[in-house]
């Protein structure tokens, strides 16, 4: 007994271990080299959308009234950073390293009906201002009641908020014009250089004044004065948003030392979650699915053992008189199934998923993906499922071939084109809805030509080229030969009813993601980082095992009934978490979202469906395989006559 409880022990070792390695603050390769300021070097803040929980649209910083440079440059982005919607700019704050500046004014604009329309909308729907300085995202810092808490950071500044003055009711529209910037910075007393690691804000809404004539940028103001310290504090005397009525825009920036080093900036962005919960409830989620599959896969093996010592028992005694059990269908359970082509078709499309999302999560966990490089998780993502098409087509022909297909060429036309033309035409009429809202969400044109040349020009001969490898492989043998006249399947128990098991077995492959499934579906909708990859593998592992595991009982129980149907039931079984996965995604709107737009509502629900449409073609090809895999396994272990 000694052995097994020092293997337990070893195996708990390596478990612990292996979690402490990929704990929640696992490190990351910043992904841009630093940069080196000296004292008055410039600092060119830039300006990215305007973003809101509220609508899921985002919209270019100059969509609204603000300060304009005399030519705008956009800022060069990736493929990635273009679909989800960022628009980097110039603006016109500018700082000098070290530098502190106070009621320094940008600008005085004079506001129209369409101004006023359109910043009243989007006080509405809460748009918040993102701004970057040195590739660092601005943040706002929020203190919470509790002393002892954190603090906790907003990503960007409220364009403005809704309230009213003392003694009225009457709701009105306040703009915050005036930002006090603080810049962190990590100093190297050697060489006198600084390097940048924090941005924050405190925005103000504040109606300035001024004697005399308007002088641009020298006018002395009487609001804030750095000539007399008279700094801005509260927005105790607010700029409301009228017609015809002129704003001023100021801002003080303050520059403070700090401990924190440049490669470890990012941990306040990253670390915004409440980490505890999220770190238990995984660990209890991974120590419930893993004991629930050791359950699964002990019994399974011990109950196989005993089934294949019988009938070889039975076998060499010649005791047999009739066979029984999942043995007794043992000539028809390699029959190719009904549209085996579209099943060809999915599972090569299944393993086009799985291969993209296993070199993406390996990438992500060695710290590759730095959220510091926008958009280089989206981009490595549409990348790798473009060049996995030669595994799709590899996977599609070769099981076509195994059912005896000829026409292999008709076979890689629709594993190269269906699954991605599906989400090609939602993602285009969401992209043609977005358009038509002119927000900067949109996909360019040039962008969507480059998708299209991607998918037509890459991704469709590499889908030719492995399919014209595996149909020239041996097609794979059954382990037995399989009857010229089908043979009948008995009426079925009410628990092994097609669309009962299918819809029972989604349960335990969902259970096994859907707390990772929340802070996923927090960081997409509600405009949070997410970079506990080391987590997210752990979860993808465990959805793995989940899926082949439920499958593989769900499966023998079906060819102990005698029914051997097992193809794409067991596609099917696996791949039903998918509809878990939607109706959550109907959970999470109701219960977390604050969605009020037909529109947003339109975005959220094709987009999850997308998700969910791809979450079922990976599941249902990994419970295929597993089955797949089982069946020639056990039938390849008894004697058949």
């Amino acid at each position: 007994m000694e052995i097994p409880r020092l293997r337990a022990r070893l195996l708990w070792i390596a478990v612990v271990l292996l979690l402490y390695a990929i704990r929640v603050d696992c490190f990351y390769l910043p992904g841009v080299a630093p940069a080196d300021f000296r004292k008055k070097d410039p600092l060119q803040v830039k300006v990215n959308k305007l973003t809101s929980t509220k609508t899921q649209l985002p919209y270019s910083y100059y969509s609204l009234p603000y300060c304009q440079p005399n030519s705008i440059v956009d800022s060069a982005e990736n493929v990635g950073e273009v679909l989800r919607g960022d628009r980097i700019e110039n603006s016109l704050y500018v700082f000098e390293m070290r530098e502190p500046q106070m009621c320094r004014i940008v600008c005085r604009i004079t506001l129209n009906d369409k101004d006023v329309k359109d910043l009243n909308e989007k006080i509405d729907d809460e748009y918040c201002v993102n701004m970057i300085l040195d590739n660092l995202p601005l943040v706002v810092p929020i203190k919470r009641r509790d002393q002892d808490s954190p603090t906790v950071y907003q990503h960007g500044f409220y364009v403005g908020v809704k309230g009213q003055y003392t003694g009225s009711k009457d709701e009105k529209y306040f703009i915050h014009n005036h930002l006090s910037f603080l810049v962190n910075y990590h100093k190297d007393e050697q060489l006198d250089v600084s390097r940048i690691v924090g941005f924050e804000v405190k925005p103000f809404s504040v109606r300035h004044e001024y004697e005399g004539e308007w002088n641009g940028n020298k006018t002395r103001l009487s609001t804030c004065d750095p000539h007399s310290q008279r700094t801005v504090s509260n927005s105790d005397y607010p700029q409301e948003v009228e017609a015809n009525k002129e704003i001023i825009f100021t801002y003080d920036v303050e520059f403070k030392e700090s401990d924190v080093k440049w490669a470890s900036r990012w941990d306040t962005y990253l670390l915004m979650a409440d980490d505890q919960i999220h770190w238990f409830s995984i660990v209890n989620s991974l120590m419930i699915v893993l004991f629930l599959s050791g359950m699964v896969a002990m019994i399974m093996l011990r109950t196989l053992y005993r089934d294949i010592s019988k009938y070889n028992q039975l076998e060499t005694q010649e005791e047999a008189q009739e066979e029984t059990g999942w043995k007794l269908v043992h000539a028809d359970v390699f029959r190719p199934p009904a549209n085996s082509d579209l099943l060809c078709v999915y599972v090569g499309s299944g393993v086009q998923l799985f291969g993209m999302l296993l070199v993406t999560m390996i990438f992500a966990v060695l710290g590759f993906l730095s959220p510091s490089n926008r958009g280089a998780l989206m981009t490595a993502m549409l990348l790798l499922w473009v060049f996995m098409g030669s595994f799709a087509g590899y996977s599609s022909a070769h099981l076509y071939k195994m059912f005896k297909g000829t026409d292999w060429k008709k076979i890689t036309l629709s594993t190269a084109f269906m699954f991605p033309a599906v989400v090609f035409a939602i993602f285009f009429v969401l992209n043609s809805i977005i358009w038509g809202e002119k927000s900067s969400g949109a996909v360019p044109f040039t962008t969507m030509f480059a998708l299209v040349l991607l998918w037509f020009g890459i991704s469709v001969p590499l889908v030719f080229l492995g399919s014209y490898v595996g149909f020239k492989q041996p097609a794979t043998e059954d382990p037995v030969k399989t009857n010229k006249i089908p043979r009948q399947i008995p009426e079925q128990a009410w628990y092994m009813n097609p669309i009962f098991s299918i819809l029972t077995g989604g349960i335990l492959p969902f259970g096994a993601v859907f707390i990772e499934l929340f802070f996923i579906l927090t960081s997409i909708w509600l405009q949070q980082f997410y970079y506990i990859f080391g987590f997210l593998f752990l979860v993808f592992l465990i959805l793995i095992v989940t899926c082949a595991e439920i499958t593989i009982v769900f499966c023998y129980f079906q060819l102990c009934s005698e029914d051997y149907l097992w193809w794409w039931r067991s596609y099917l079984t696996a791949g039903s978490s998918a509809l878990y996965l939607f109706l959550y995604s109907i959970f999470y709107f109701v219960t977390k979202l604050e969605i009020t737009k037909l529109v947003s509502a339109i975005l959220y629900f094709g987009y999850m469906f997308i998700a969910s449409y791809s979450f079922f073609v990976l599941t249902g090809t990994i419970g295929f395989y597993a089955c797949f895999w089982f069946t020639r396994l056990i039938y390849s272990s008894v004697k058949i006559d």
